[in-house]
């Protein structure tokens, strides 16, 4: 029995290519191949403040024994908060006021802060 793996996005060279400077998480495969995978939110690091734009109905603490519980109102639209790290398949464990917790990103868009830390609105109309 087979067992599929789906990949949100994933590209290859042959082995006499040269592989990309820019390809740092690429890997070889046992017949020779380079690949790498990517997010769809590449703009994401650790640190990096993000914002929840969609409560999910879920969530998972980032605990060493995590709990998965109804989101009760523990984590709203509008809360910011800052990357811890990277799980597989788009989740990220993502460090809020009340916590850590494991959030897929689908749930937040990155945070964009001016020079001196403000937040700048970046999809809000400006004012005149």
């Amino acid at each position: 029995m087979a067992l599929a793996v789906p990949i949100a996005r994933a590209s290859s060279l042959l082995p006499n290519q040269a592989t990309p400077k820019n390809w740092s998480g690429a890997r070889t495969t046992s017949s020779g191949l380079v690949v790498r995978c990517e997010s769809g939110n590449g703009s994401l690091v650790v640190g990096s403040p993000v914002i929840v734009v969609e409560a999910p109905k879920m969530i998972k603490t980032a605990a060493s024994v995590p709990c998965l519980r109804v989101n009760s109102g523990l984590v709203n639209p509008g809360d910011v908060g800052r990357i811890v790290s990277r799980k597989p398949k788009d989740v990220w464990a993502v460090r809020l006021a009340i916590g850590t917790y494991l959030i897929d990103g689908k749930y937040f868009k990155p945070l964009k802060l001016d020079n001196n830390g403000d937040a700048v609105a970046g999809d809000a109309a400006q004012p005149p």
